[in-house]
């Protein structure tokens, strides 16, 4: 590994400390390097903090002149909740930037490299880029399409149910997995369900890790007809992040206007077969700065997700059970495919083991030429 790679991880590695916290903005580590000699270390810790170049520079003091800059996403060339990274940059009077990609925000998108060329700094992009997109994967989808990174976590057993016949699903799968997924609620922005989740189980979806640190996401709840009961554990729970409720028009407005007094957001918005339109209802999360979305709904949502090319990442658990039935419920429900050849595809899985549970985390490629109902149109969640 020559050093470039080796300074390039460091700075990824730094990024990755502030997962979960910098949200709307990307996950950035940079380190200043003098004559081989780490001089100054920093990272984005959360959106309106300083920048990671920021903080590293700082650190670096008067040894920062000359030095080469190492940051894992192209620095910044605009004013937005603090001032551009550039100038500090050619302030300092750094040598040499090395960067892992471009920032694909197109207000930045290669201008912050050609800023410190034309101020005279030597700059080498692409080190380790595969690595540092993979990083920052949910920041490049809400920043080029300005829909959040949806991830759906299932637990289910090896013959894919993921509850019994009467309904029963605690507990599928063990404790370290279900740690597991409290660290991914801590790294989310939002976490969603369908109604029939709430009032089957009356979670609180919020976040208990560990260490008691948790960050809890905010809690949507897709709901087209408002049926949310007042005394749900998402109303009644207390959060700092809140719940919001997805309803059409067809929910009761004196209903709507009770759960807003009772702190819950009500968001309306257009009806698909009477249902709530998934597409519009992730528009508006993204206009909210909702970057990350993790699903932990049932079948139907799943699939209705799914199907609408709406999926960008798949935590599946797999428990060590065969629980069986016809009837009972699986982890993606729906109209389903008629033929194999235009199922989807996961690709690039990795696989993690919690006990005697396997996770499999990979990536949906959309079916092809699907002929389900939805394939089309607008399908739904709940």
């Amino acid at each position: 590994m020559d050093a470039d790679d080796r300074f390039m991880w460091m700075a990824l590695d730094l990024a990755r400390q502030g997962r979960g916290r910098t949200s709307p903005n990307p996950m950035v580590g940079a380190v200043v390097v003098q004559d081989t000699e780490v001089v100054g270390t920093g990272y984005h810790q959360a959106a309106g903090s300083p920048h990671a170049e920021i903080v590293a520079l700082r650190k670096a003091g008067e040894k920062a002149e000359g030095a080469t800059l190492y940051v894992n996403m192209e620095p910044c060339s605009h004013h937005g909740r603090t001032g551009p990274c550039t100038e500090a940059i050619i302030k300092a009077g750094i040598g040499r930037v090395v960067a892992a990609m471009q920032d694909p925000n197109p207000i930045v998108s290669g201008r912050g490299l050609e800023r410190l060329r034309e101020a005279g700094i030597k700059v080498k992009e692409g080190v380790l880029e595969q690595k540092a997109r993979r990083l920052n994967e949910a920041f490049i989808k809400y920043i080029t399409t300005r829909l959040p990174f949806v991830g759906i976590k299932v637990a289910m057993s090896l013959d894919g149910k993921i509850g019994t016949m009467t309904g029963e699903s605690y507990w599928i799968t063990g404790e370290k997995s279900r740690q597991f997924v409290h660290r991914l609620r801590d790294q989310t922005d939002a976490i969603m369900v369908g109604i029939e989740t709430v009032l089957k189980d009356n979670p609180r979806l919020t976040t208990r890790v560990e260490s008691g640190e948790g960050k809890d996401p905010v809690r949507v709840i897709v709901d087209s007809t408002a049926r949310l009961p007042l005394d749900a554990k998402v109303v009644e729970s207390s959060s700092a992040a809140g719940t919001i409720l997805a309803v059409t028009d067809q929910a009761p407005p004196d209903k709507c206007r009770i759960l807003a007094e009772k702190g819950v957001k009500i968001i309306t918005l257009p009806a698909v077969e009477g249902r709530v339109d998934l597409t519009a209802l992730m528009k508006k999360l993204a206009e909210r700065e909702i970057t990350t979305v993790l699903v932990e709904g049932g079948g139907t949502l799943n699939y209705s997700l799914l199907d609408q090319d709406l999926v960008d990442k798949l935590f599946i658990f797999i428990a060590p059970l065969i629980i069986g039935g016809a009837k009972s419920p699986t982890a993606f429900a729906g109209a389903g495919i008629k033929s194999l050849s235009k199922a989807w595809a996961i690709e690039d899985i990795e696989m993690k083991q919690f006990d005697r549970d396997l996770l499999l985390i990979g990536y949906p490629r959309p079916a092809r030429d699907s002929t389900s109902l939805a394939a089309n149109q607008n399908m739904t969640g709940a």
